[in-house]
């Protein structure tokens, strides 16, 4: 014992604090109740409930300035995005400036640049004390995305101490530029039910060192009225319950003919806990990367404003974790057809529904035949009241695809096999 204690060095101890030599700080809120500067949050949901679309629109607010769901307004500064899913170019940078962000104030991390010639992928693991230093560079960040928070660990995500031990220096960092860190992942398939805290894919780590879960869903009410809602399953330092109800809307960005993004439309606030907010559990997988049939919700919303290039169907499914086969199969089974020309942008292909889904919906009362009729007040993240748009085209219900999602060949007819369409 007394060899083992010689090899200790004399300085070496334990610090400890007394309690009364704690300086005592209040929590500094980016949205009062919702993101807390140094702290991390988990943002979960289903496949399909657009949780990058509504990180997209987190950001936007913080880098302009702009009001919360709730009405409150929002401290100007800058946003850093690290994305291993989405690409920025054709899918985060449209959303963003769909939602109406200040571009100059938005930061991605694309590499590590090792020496002036060479710049290797980011690795959190090695990254982190560079990456704070460059942050403290770029200014005033104050809201942080990680989008999936998986990326930022190495090893098993299912294992409570290595899903700790990388996150840990990711949520010391955001405490050391009092940033908000917001992690994005999945619920876990067949865990309906069950509390949303406790749904979140992984390791519980995940949702134990986050000081607030957020958590999104699609609800359907005893109409048959659909929904979205954001909700607050988990809060270690404020309220834990309420949320706010959303919906999306694919706009064509000004100056990028023929570009389109989803954004968010908030809508009312909702009161209640979030497993009641959330609704019906969803159905069991199909195991081909979300359900049928919370694939076609998934489409039947997109599409129901009017046509959408095959391109932004394509990267809003991805965003959404839908496989591209599932989306085909949803495709085929709701009569989905897909069309190039007749006066649409740039001659892209577009994807809309069938008129006979539009005859359908318009008997039932939920949409007009008629655009102007079909206007309705949505709040967007503008913070604006403004109407949905609507796009009128002519309907052939005869392009529908087989039940293995192979174009027939009027739909390939003066297909460009070179062109990005192609790649889809």
């Amino acid at each position: 014992m007394v060899e083992a204690e010689a090899l200790v060095p004399e300085a070496a101890r334990v610090e400890l604090v007394r309690a009364d030599q704690i300086k005592i700080e209040p929590i500094r809120w980016l949205w009062d109740g919702w993101l807390a500067c140094g702290k991390l949050h988990i943002l979960a949901g289903a496949p399909g409930t657009g949780k990058t679309t509504i990180a997209m629109a987190m950001a936007a607010t913080v880098t302009r300035g702009g009001r919360w769901p709730d009405g409150s307004r929002c401290a100007r500064s800058s946003v850093l995005i690290w994305s291993g899913e989405d690409d920025p170019q054709d899918t985060l940078v449209p959303r963003l400036m769909a939602a109406g962000a200040d571009l100059s104030r938005v930061f991605f991390v694309t590499g590590t640049r090792s020496t002036p010639d060479e710049v290797r992928p980011f690795d959190p693991a090695a990254d982190l004390d560079l990456l704070q230093r460059t942050v403290r560079q770029a200014g005033d960040v104050r809201l942080m995305v990680v989008d999936p928070v998986v990326s930022a660990v190495s090893g098993d995500s299912h294992k409570n101490t290595e899903v700790r031990r990388a996150l840990q220096p990711l949520v010391e960092m955001a405490g050391t530029i009092g940033c908000a860190l917001v992690g994005i992942t999945h619920f876990s398939k067949g865990t309906g039910g069950k509390d949303p805290a406790e749904r979140v894919t992984g390791s519980i780590a995940f949702t134990a060192l986050a000081r607030v879960v957020l958590a999104t869903a699609k609800r359907e009410d005893d109409d048959g009225n659909r929904s979205q809602v954001l909700a607050r399953a988990k809060s270690n330092i404020g309220q834990d319950h309420g949320g706010f109800a959303y919906e999306f809307e694919q706009v064509e960005l000004a100056d990028h003919p023929g570009v389109f993004a989803s954004r968010v439309m908030w809508g009312e606030a909702l009161e209640g806990e979030a497993r009641e907010l959330l609704g019906t559990p969803e159905p069991a997988g199909d195991g081909e990367g979300g359900t049928l049939a919370d694939a076609k919700r998934f489409l039947r919303s997109l599409l129901e404003d009017g046509p959408v290039s095959s391109k932004s169907v394509k990267a809003d499914a991805d965003g959404a974790g839908y496989s591209w086969a599932t989306i085909r199969r949803a495709q085929t089974a709701l009569g989905v057809v897909a069309e190039k020309g007749k006066g649409l942008a740039n001659g892209q292909w577009h994807w809309r529904l069938p008129d006979t889904y539009v005859e359908k919906e318009a008997e039932s009362g939920r949409c007009s035949r008629k655009r102007e009729d079909a206007q309705q007040k949505k709040m967007s993240t503008f913070g604006k009241i403004e109407h949905l748009r609507g796009v009128d085209t002519d309907f052939d219900a005869d392009d529908d695809l087989d039940e293995e999602a192979v174009p027939d060949p009027d739909w390939l007819a003066g297909y460009d096999a070179n062109s990005d369409e192609a790649r889809i």
